[in-house]
């Protein structure tokens, strides 16, 4: 051995063996309840339980139920959370003592422990994955300073009944609410409703019998309006929106006032779900079948699921509302868990009126290409008479300019010749691109014809904006799309050219409303492709001003477009729920899909026990990624069982270090 790598050598023992004494040296226990069950920030589905630690004398004040600790686990130093104070073990061994206690302040609070429990049950997860989409980042610095209390205020929850009086059984709910009860309802909302002031009502409802409430939206834009509406009724102070820009400092504050119960209202995205809100009265949740509720990252859970879930775990209220109405909604009402809410028919009849361009033989003699034309005479008509008087909202599916090319002369789809993507325009002066690789094709020649015009089957808002510009020169054109978002737009007369979810607020309200490319909006391949064309339809033809009108422009025998005049979504949804039972789809049965590499989703699927009546599909190749796939479906009464197995097959799996896998239970596409 060479003599200068001795020191060394001598430094490295002595320092292991006085980490070993420190390791081994005994540690005073606390007096009371010495021992902590803790659940460790592990995601591995066999580590989903608690560990019993020794609690020391010197933490036994701080290391309270619900605050964050480090422990020794494997070798190394993790994140924990304290569930649980014990007098005694059911480990026959000695209890490690915990490392330390990050912060003493308790951010879980023993109601989410348990709804963070039935979520990762209900979709096949973990706690830890669960947890870390309840408990935001600790902010240190944040965590010191003080939260102000809510300054008082007179509430009257007699406002509430006068808001919600248009709806004969919202007027019960609301002052159920401010009773003390927990009502739940299914709510539709009729064309041209505030719904952030209804929401804000129903919410103060809660609030004046003491109680707090949680409100979820869809996005940022609308968590403004409710914020907004709820500083109307109530002034500053007493609530807190919940967004992901607010950045982790304002976040984790707001998340500590509400911890703290310094705050009782929250509105906010999907991430507000789990806001530890005390004496919680009220859930609710606007336009569900939103896909910005399901959740990206495992276990995949769904707002609207949670909620629910919430509801049952602190026996409060909800409030699932929307314009629209979802087949889950749908299904609340037919199993008698929630009572409706609905709009008269009178009031929907004076508040809009519904057309579909070329629905009758005297609209086709004046223009017999009403119902093949992307823009037919009857939508210049509506847009020229509506401008006198105010903005026009035109709804079209696509952003962008050109989404899709396709030869002039055979109508072959325009291809790139080095990855075969599709060609698509960025703006009228822009050459062909692809929108795979990237690669510019200015020279494109139609490889069936040898013609090198083009035309646009799909065009985007862009688009559609340029040729509503040409037919309309003296009236400004704005559009909203994107990453261009608007929020509202002045009352004056103007074209709002906007896709699906980024209609902005006009003043007013809007003198018309015109729907472009119906089949469009129904020619996706998906699971929930109508109902979701009918959630759009409806959302964007709310925003009219009471008297407006709308005109879709799309084929008047659909059966969605019918929904959308008749302004039926009640009747649609039980049209649509009927015809997911006949299929075998959720939600009149619980589905799950396994997918992961070929080899990983057969270990899956060979360590997976399904509960009778389980039927098994696939695998079948899924993605461009080399990935399968395989879908277990079962009776909806046995989704329980089927979320056990799943969980215990996730156990074993993760226990013998197999291949990952995603398992995704009643995910919201196919």
């Amino acid at each position: 051995m060479a003599p200068e790598l001795v020191p060394a050598l001598v430094r490295a023992s002595v320092k292991r063996s006085r980490g070993a004494a420190k390791a081994t040296a005994p540690v005073a226990a606390a007096e009371f309840d010495p021992v902590a069950r803790v659940l460790v920030d592990l995601p591995l589905a066999h580590l989903d339980r608690t560990f019993d630690y020794l609690v020391p004398a010197t933490m036994a004040e701080v290391a309270r139920p619900g605050t964050r600790v480090k422990v020794r686990f494997a070798g190394q130093d993790v994140d924990a959370f304290v569930v649980e104070r014990a007098a005694e073990s059911d480990h026959s061994g000695r209890l490690a003592p915990l490392r330390r206690v990050v912060s003493s302040e308790p951010v879980l609070r023993p109601s989410v422990l348990e709804l963070v429990g039935r979520v990762a049950e209900r979709y096949a997860g973990s706690r830890a994955d669960v947890l870390r989409l309840a408990v935001p980042p600790r902010h240190a610095t944040t965590e010191k300073e003080a939260s102000v209390p809510a300054p008082e205020v007179a509430l009257d929850p007699a406002a509430a009944a006068t808001a919600w009086s248009p709806y004969p059984a919202g007027e019960g709910f609301v002052r159920a609410l401010a009773a003390g009860g927990d009502p739940r309802a299914v709510f539709g909302a009729g064309p041209g409703a505030d719904w952030p002031l209804l929401l804000a009502h129903a919410a103060v409802a809660a609030y004046s019998s003491g109680r707090g409430a949680l409100l979820c939206v869809p996005d940022g834009k609308d968590v403004a309006r409710v914020d907004a509406a709820l500083t109307t009724l109530l002034g500053p102070g007493h609530h807190v929106a919940l967004v992901a820009d607010s950045g982790p400092a304002q976040r984790y504050r707001d998340f500590l006032s509400i911890a703290r119960g310094a705050r009782r209202i929250v509105v906010g995205t999907r991430a507000a779900a789990f806001a530890p809100v005390h004496d919680l009265g009220l859930v609710a949740i606007w336009d569900d079948g939103d896909d910005l509720f399901a959740e990206p990252r495992a276990p995949y859970p769904h707002t609207r699921e949670v909620l629910l879930t919430r509801a049952e775990v602190e026996g409060c209220g909800a409030l699932v509302g929307g314009f629209a109405r979802t087949v889950e909604a749908d299904l609340l009402l037919r199993t008698g868990w929630a009572q409706e809410i609905a709009p008269d028919r009178a009031l929907i009849r004076a508040a809009v009126t519904v057309a579909v361009a070329g629905a009758t033989d005297r609209e086709l003699e004046r223009d017999p290409h009403a119902r093949a034309s992307r823009l037919p005479q009857q939508a210049h008509q509506l847009l020229r008479s509506a401008l006198a008087t105010g903005p026009v909202l035109v709804q079209t599916p696509r952003s962008g300019y050109a989404a899709s090319l396709a030869c002039e002369r055979c109508r072959t789809p325009a291809r790139c010749s080095s990855c075969t993507g599709p060609l698509r325009l960025g703006g009228p002066a822009e050459p062909p691109t692809c929108g795979w690789c990237g690669t510019v094709d200015a020279a494109w020649a139609c490889p069936t014809c040898g013609h090198r015009g083009l035309r646009a089957p799909v065009v985007g808002e862009s688009r559609t904006a340029e040729e509503l510009g040409r037919a309309f020169p003296s009236i400004p054109v704005l559009t909203s799309a994107g990453d261009r978002v608007r929020a509202s737009v002045p009352g004056r007369p103007s074209i709002v050219v906007a896709t699906p979810g980024a209609e902005p607020v006009a003043e007013g309200g809007y003198a018309a409303v015109l729907l472009l490319d119906a089949w469009l909006a129904l020619s996706r391949p998906d699971l929930r492709v109508r109902e979701e064309a009918l959630r759009r339809w409806l959302g964007a033809a709310a925003l009219a001003r009471s008297g407006g009108r709308v005109l879709v422009v799309g084929d008047p025998a659909d059966p969605v477009l019918q929904a959308l005049v008749r302004w039926d979504p009640a009747g649609f949804a039980e049209r649509e729920l009927a015809d997911r039972a006949s299929a075998h789809l959720p939600p009149a049965c619980r589905l799950a899909t396994i997918t992961g590499s070929p080899g990983a989703v057969d270990d899956a699927v060979t360590l997976l026990s399904l509960p009778d009546g389980a039927e098994s599909l696939g695998p079948v190749p899924h993605g461009d990624a080399g990935e399968s796939r395989t879908v277990v479906r079962v009776p909806r009464a046995v989704g329980p069982e089927l979320s056990a197995a799943l969980r215990e097959m996730q156990r074993l799996r993760s226990a013998r270090k197999l291949d990952a896998v995603r398992v995704h239970v009643d995910p919201q596409a196919l």
